[in-house]
């Protein structure tokens, strides 16, 4: 059996499709998921919508706390970094990540933003020795198997590798380099594209997405399932 974490990002409450100004990323996640679940009822799913509950933006104090070492913490700097605690348990946990990320303004949404900064901890997620010979840092996920797919929305077009704006896409770029920094390389992705010209174009980017998402849940998974449970920090 296998741990899903599906994890929300956008602002919009809910998915396109089903609700009037809906989330194109949820929609895609909520797809995924349900193709899982029905391919692996075993398996669990852990739910995180840090576009509903963002998690706290990272501090001074925050920095102070993660820095120190963890049997020289005071209780203000444990009771601190307990959302961020939980945000890695659930990743460690996690054989497989599906991450709905709209673009806003060329890059993740800040809620996503702070996702990334709660989990990449030293000491936790990621190693530093000054005194380690060669490169001081080093990722503590890596060879775990672990594997994200990542699905994103885009109000223009021609976002994709050699398109037309390729160059202004830092959405995936930012989320792959932070979770490969951790140890995460195994990255899929689909994207719906067109939402700001609402017509045909936008039906078939939906179309495309959606296929893209059934393929990988097919290439992904086997025959089992899920029991769900849901986290807010």
């Amino acid at each position: 059996m296998s741990t899903l974490l599906h994890i929300d990002s956008s602002a919009r409450g809910g998915a396109s499709g089903a609700q009037p100004h809906g989330s194109h990323t949820r929609r895609l996640t909520q797809r995924f998921v349900r193709q899982w679940r029905t391919a692996r009822p075993a398996d669990t799913i852990l739910y995180r919508d840090v576009g509903a509950h963002p998690p706290a933006p990272v501090t001074g104090r925050w920095i102070h706390a993660a820095f120190t070492p963890a049997a020289r913490r005071e209780p203000w700097m444990h009771d601190l970094l307990a959302c961020s605690d939980e945000l890695v348990d659930e990743l460690l946990a996690a054989d497989i990540i599906v991450a709905g990320v709209p673009m806003y303004n060329f890059g993740p949404p800040a809620q996503f933003k702070a996702y990334i900064d709660n989990i990449v901890r030293v000491g936790r997620t990621f190693g530093f020795d000054r005194n380690r010979p060669g490169e001081p840092y080093w990722p503590m996920l890596a060879g775990q198997g672990k594997r994200l797919v990542l699905l994103s929305s885009r109000g223009d077009y021609g976002y994709g590798p050699g398109q037309r704006i390729a160059h202004l896409n830092h959405v995936e770029t930012s989320v792959r380099t932070a979770f490969a920094y951790i140890g995460i390389t195994d990255v899929h992705s689909a994207a719906i594209e067109y939402d700001e010209f609402g017509d045909e174009r936008l039906d078939d980017s939906i179309g495309r997405a959606e296929r893209a998402v059934d393929a990988l849940a097919l290439q992904l998974g086997t025959n089992s399932g899920a029991t769900a449970g849901h986290g807010i920090c």
